[in-house]
């Protein structure tokens, strides 16, 4: 661990303590907690790192390119959707023997109000909320307590896409292990982006978007 103020220390874990209270408290969950909690992250990391938040949680501004977020994104976000139809899924659904349950967008198919106001939502509290809080913040801050070595990345991930997949209790256990597995690469790209949190938003969101668009036009089972 490297040499930590006490504000350093103090910060992230009651923001961390905020946001377990926010997931597992006795509050009603809706779909305003990423949004909230991503504010909470952004002003917790003002006062933690003087005044530069954005930077803190990788928000850089020279990754702020349109090559970067409107080419290379979406296209990673196609390969991974492929890759996620093609295998992942199909691969965990073999293991578990229970389909992913999805059935919340079922109503989507031929609506395309109702696939719209879900665009905007998923990319308000999925794209910008969940990449925020479980890349920009939680994994940003492991590092941050015990360094970027191959070993600790490795346990970074494991432990933060288990939480993550865990989220997504909604879809079942087959969903929850997609969800942890879709994670883990996402995790692995930001690393391997030297933390570039406006890439991982981008395909994030564009990542979603073909699943929206799958539903909106019949293709999802």
């Amino acid at each position: 661990m490297k040499n930590l103020t006490l504000k350093q220390i103090l910060l992230p874990l009651a923001t961390l303590a905020i946001i377990l209270f926010m997931y597992f408290g006795p509050v009603t969950r809706t779909i305003f907690e990423n949004i909230i909690l991503s504010l909470v992250i952004i002003v917790a990391s003002y006062f933690e790192f003087n005044g530069k938040p954005f930077a803190a949680i990788g928000m850089y501004r020279e990754k702020f390119t349109a090559k970067n977020l409107l080419v290379l994104a979406p296209l990673t976000a196609f390969g991974l959707f492929v890759f996620y139809v093609l295998l992942v899924v199909p691969a965990i659904e073999t293991l578990t023997g229970v389909p992913i349950d999805m059935s919340q967008l079922d109503h989507l198919e031929g609506d395309l109000t109702s696939s719209l106001i879900w665009l905007g939502v998923i990319w308000a509290t999925a794209a910008f909320g969940e990449e925020i809080i479980f890349r920009g913040f939680l994994m940003r801050q492991f590092v941050k307590f015990f360094g970027d070595s191959k070993l600790s990345i490795a346990i970074n991930i494991l432990i933060i896409c288990g939480f993550f997949g865990y989220m997504h209790m909604q879809q079942g256990i087959t969903g929850q292990l997609v969800a942890g597995s879709t994670g883990a690469i996402f995790s692995l790209i930001f690393y391997k982006r030297k933390y570039d949190l406006w890439f991982m938003i981008m395909v994030h969101g564009f990542f979603n978007t073909l699943g929206i668009f799958s539903f909106y036009f019949g293709l999802a089972e």
